[in-house]
């Protein structure tokens, strides 16, 4: 069962260090990427040899999940420790951060750490402390240098020169603590990149998601995007690089993940296994012993800021309880596989994410991943789950897969891939992630599932009670009343009253006519 755990835990680490020996910190995370798309899982079509050397000289995790499936709330479970439905505003997408939160880059920074970042730290969304001063939450930032990328969509910001900047100005007595916060593979792409600059084959590709139709240009699509993983890799490998250069990578603990799944319709922005089920690498070559080994212990996005203040040494008692728990207790021991038995769930869930529904009401669920099974709850079922067809369906990224599937569904010469990827769903879904990875079958009305999913949503609910969920304890409503951090605010309103509202992330054949909803 997931708890409360008071900071102070961390005094008990089994690992035994010195005041000396402090880590430094490489936080890597990628935009918008799904778990079974770096080659240390076994994907053949898309290669990332550096994410692949932290796991073969650390750990790879199997079963790493975030609680939330989006830029914003996904970054703060990380920055917090705790699960987004115990962060207030925090727990939407484009959010007032609230001030009374801290993250553990703040209180490395007030506990003798060089904290720095570059490019997308925590976003979108507004942070400010008491007094309305700006926070980095995720550091101050480095982006002063640039690159010519290979791509037109790529940043021109040069990540790993960025790094060895902000090395350059480390003091020699201070550890550092370094967010590198790729903004790949997140939209947009230069279609056909995948190819071109690839090499790629949409031969290469040996699963397209039942909920996608097979054709050359989802293909492509996803080709586009394993192109831009591969450059996020890229600039991974030059930061290991300097750091072996500079003899500092063997006590840097460097973890590798991304916020969330791939930028695609039905995954970004759900609940789905391919939505939270992420990649998870962790690599401290002069602490973690057996290094290679693969864990398939259930661990959380919220496990991760203990894991970095305990490692540091730092209590971190400035900071709002968490609810995660340290995953240094991997490192100190041989064990592979299931490790810790009682790790063996974890909790999911959303409030608002992007706005375009009427008063920017959200789509509230909470799941629970457990034997090889997810379940999940539709709060507010007469609600649109992927926004509003009249607005562009604002929680789905603009893409040729969405633009496929729109026109396939505005033809009616197949409208099965809308109603999975933007249709109303069932208030319960239940699915067999063993047999159904791509979560097509709901399992929830099954006879023969009635006491697994009734016993799932009882554990689900009584944890969620006990970390003081407000939508589980009757004031779910508050997640809709607080404000939108973005100039796109009120956008069902202002859009059906006439305003052309900018909303750059979606195309602008993604709206419906008023018809046709």
């Amino acid at each position: 069962m997931q708890r409360l755990l008071p900071i102070l835990f961390m005094a008990a680490t089994a690992m035994a260090q010195s005041d000396g020996d402090r880590p430094n910190i490489l936080f890597c995370i990628a935009d918008d990427a799904s778990q079974p798309h770096f080659s240390a899982y076994g994907c053949k079509w898309v290669q990332t040899p550096a994410f692949d050397k932290v796991a073969a000289e650390g750990l790879l995790f199997t079963n790493a999940w975030t609680p939330n499936a989006k830029c914003a709330p996904s970054r703060a479970c990380i920055l917090t420790g705790r699960n987004t439905w115990q962060l207030e505003e925090a727990c939407n997408h484009m959010p007032h951060f609230p001030a009374k939160f801290k993250s553990y880059v703040e209180e490395l920074g007030d506990n003798g750490y060089f904290c720095g970042k570059t490019a997308k730290g925590w976003a979108p969304g507004k942070a400010v402390d008491a007094n309305g001063k700006q926070r980095f939450l995720a550091g101050p930032p480095f982006n002063r240098k640039k690159t010519n990328p290979p791509a037109k969509a790529i940043s021109g910001i040069d990540y790993a020169a960025n790094f060895d900047d902000f090395l350059e100005q480390k003091p020699d007595d201070e550890p550092f603590c370094f967010w590198y916060g790729g903004l790949e593979p997140h939209r947009a792409y230069e279609a056909g990149v995948g190819a071109r600059l690839g090499g790629k084959k949409t031969s290469d590709i040996d699963h397209v998601p039942a909920f996608w139709p097979d054709n050359e240009t989802i293909r492509n699509d996803m080709l586009d995007y394993a192109y831009e993983i591969e450059y996020f890799d890229s600039h991974l490998d030059r930061m290991l690089k300097s750091l072996e250069q500079r003899n500092m990578l063997d006590n840097t603990l460097v973890i590798v993940t991304s916020d969330n799944g791939m930028p695609f319709p039905r995954i970004k922005g759900q609940e789905y296994a391919w939505s939270n089920h992420l990649p998870l690498a962790i690599m401290w070559k002069s602490k973690i012993n057996k290094p290679g080994r693969v864990i398939d212990d259930f661990v959380s996005f919220i496990d991760l800021a203990p894991t970095i203040l305990q490692s540091a040494k730092v209590p971190g008692l400035r900071m709002q309880p968490m609810s995660g728990r340290s995953l240094t207790e991997y490192f100190g021991i041989e064990k592979e596989g299931i490790v810790f038995a009682e790790r063996d769930h974890v909790l999911i869930g959303k409030e608002r994410h992007d706005v375009g529904r009427p008063n920017d009401w959200g789509y509230p669920i909470r799941g629970i991943v457990k034997d090889g099974f997810l379940y999940l709850r539709n709060y507010e079922i007469d609600r649109w789950p992927a926004g509003d067809p009249l607005t562009g369906y604002l929680n789905c990224d603009g893409s040729p897969t969405k633009t496929e599937i729109l026109s396939l569904y505005r033809s009616e010469s197949e409208t099965s891939f809308w109603k999975q990827a933007f249709g109303k769903r069932p208030e319960e879904e239940l699915y067999d992630l063993n047999a159904d990875r791509d979560c097509m079958k709901n399992l929830a009305g099954a006879a023969e599932h009635t006491e697994r999913k009734m016993d799932m949503e009882r554990q689900m609910v009584m944890e969620l009670r006990a970390q003081q969920d407000p939508r589980v304890r009757g004031k779910g409503s508050i997640f809709d009343e607080y404000p939108v951090a973005s100039p796109t605010a009120k956008y069902y309103e202002r859009f059906t009253g006439g305003e052309k509202v900018k909303a750059g992330w979606v195309n602008p054949s993604d709206y419906e006519e008023p018809t046709k909803r």
